[in-house]
């Protein structure tokens, strides 16, 4: 029985249907529409290719993040109604985790590049091992040229994936390369995969208490508490 996974971290939206050792349908897009727009429709679509009905489902699997603070939100409450209406379990999967998916190679590590806003970066280090996810540097928030100098100085083969990667590729150190362009982003197999290893270790989030892995406030917040600041 199949799992359901949902990628809206970032500017990609994405869903996907899998079983355990093969992917049976993706519908994939990184365009300029918001998340709110073509989730559902991406939904539907991937369900309908799969050939599968919402009675077949395991699980409901969805990447916390972090990223973009709407387009988490919108992928979590879309899988938390989900998996409650269904009464399924839910899957939460961090971005690091999801992109190490691509790079399942012992001796090659994954660094995430996700875009933090005002010149910093979601960053992170994870490896593979004994075919499982190692978080060798852990998800934090970081200046890009921070992030920079510690893959220059990490001594090891890294493969640089995220949406700065994407955006910003020609200007990053010569100690890593850049993934391919259809394995630069976050999409929803890789977190469907990653579910399907936290399944069998148990990791089920709770579906009422699961939130967004934010690292850091809103700039919305932020500024609000800028404004207390002054009063």
């Amino acid at each position: 029985m199949p799992i359901l996974a949902i990628e809206s971290a970032t500017t990609v939206s994405s869903v996907a249907v899998a079983a355990e050792d093969r992917l049976l349908a993706e519908v994939t897009m990184q365009l300029k529409r918001p998340q709110s727009e073509v989730l559902l429709e991406h939904l539907e679509m991937a369900m309908q290719v799969a050939q599968c009905q919402k009675k077949d489902l395991t699980a409901i699997a969805v990447d916390i993040g972090p990223g973009s603070f709407t387009g988490l939100r919108i992928g979590l409450a879309t899988a938390k109604m989900m998996a409650y209406a269904l009464k399924l379990p839910l899957i939460a999967v961090d971005i690091a985790t999801v992109l190490a998916y691509y790079c399942c190679l012992p001796e090659v590590d994954t660094a995430t590049f996700i875009d933090a806003q005002k010149g910093n970066v979601y960053f992170a280090i994870t490896g593979f091992e004994n075919g499982k996810v190692q978080h060798k540097l852990p998800l934090r928030v970081l200046a890009l040229e921070e992030a920079w100098a510690i893959c220059e100085n990490w001594g090891h083969p890294l493969v640089y994936t995220g949406d700065i990667a994407q955006k910003k590729g020609a200007k990053f150190p010569a100690g890593g390369n850049l993934a391919q362009p259809h394995l630069i982003m976050p999409r929803a197999a890789n977190v469907a995969f990653a579910a399907w290893e936290k399944w069998r270790q148990g990791e089920i989030a709770d579906v009422m208490n699961v939130e967004p892995l934010y690292i850091r406030r809103s700039e919305a917040e932020e500024l609000w508490e800028r404004k207390q600041q002054n009063v």
